[in-house]
């Protein structure tokens, strides 16, 4: 008589590991959102319209003036990656009302109702808007090389500037979306976020050196985070830019204070469900 075989263990679940699931989760709302971009690329195209303004008329006139002392880069190489960091700023910060435009369809009850971690919501649709700006940076690299721009090319500059692109659109889309959990009015985050975008955008290095501001001025700028975005575009957009503080240094910044405002964002998420 022979012997029982001997059991074979079960495999493991197929369930996935959180941190798995958490990346699937963020994929598929990333994905979910920019199939809405595909059929809207008109909004894409006339967002873009503000930076070339800056590029092509602001950026020459201050060039002749010789108003603004940036040492010895050119106004116009120097106010180039602070347009692309202001393009992608503007296309962020309003991206909370297309949250509320969500919440009074009542698709937000049905994105509540999975079991997809609140955070996961939040970073994917905060990753999905960066592609706005991805494409917003392609146009304005197109524009900066067609007016003379000392643009760095080599693939590794260009991944750079992309990861920094992504990290402070969404940085800048998931605070607008805090914004929105807050007030959960259309009238009152346009109102806001119109409040907010200029400052933000004077109260950094986008157009000017940060020396050249009032010592209060210089304060919130060492707060803001736009301020790093720039100073890390700079160094690795333009041929001979430098950063003030370090690239890596940037970078560890828009990394941290993403990751602060993904908490907050997920803790509040909910509450346009109310």
């Amino acid at each position: 008589m022979t012997s029982a075989a001997p059991a074979v263990p079960r495999s493991a679940s197929a369930e996935p590991t959180p941190v798995v699931r958490f990346v699937l989760d963020v994929s598929a709302v990333a994905r979910a959102e920019l199939l809405k971009i595909r059929h809207d690329p008109v909004e894409i195209v006339s967002r873009a319209s503000q930076p070339l303004l800056w590029l092509l008329v602001f950026g020459p006139v201050v060039s002749r003036a010789r108003a603004i002392d940036t040492g010895a880069m050119p106004y116009q190489d120097y106010l180039t990656p602070g347009v692309l960091a202001q393009s992608a700023q503007f296309s962020a910060i309003f991206f909370g009302l297309a949250v509320i435009w969500e919440r009074d369809l009542g698709l937000i009850h049905k994105l509540l109702a999975t079991p997809a971690a609140r955070s996961a919501l939040v970073l994917g649709k905060a990753l999905a808007g960066s592609a706005r700006a991805l494409v917003q940076a392609l146009i304005v690299y197109i524009a900066a090389i067609a007016i003379g721009v000392s643009v760095r090319l080599d693939p590794l500059s260009v991944a750079v500037v992309a990861l920094v692109i992504v990290l402070g659109s969404s940085l800048f889309a998931t605070f607008s979306l805090i914004v929105a959990c807050i007030v959960r009015s259309r009238e009152r985050f346009m109102g806001i976020g119109q409040l907010l975008t200029m400052p933000l955008f004077f109260a950094s290095s986008a157009i000017y050196p940060v020396e050249l501001m009032p010592s209060w001025l210089q304060v919130i700028a060492s707060v803001n985070p736009l301020t790093y975005m720039v100073d890390a575009l700079r160094a690795t957009m333009i041929i001979g830019g430098t950063s003030q503080h370090g690239v890596l240094v940037d970078v560890s910044v828009l990394g941290a204070v993403l990751v602060v405002l993904l908490v907050i964002g997920g803790r509040l998420y909910p509450r346009l469900g109310q």
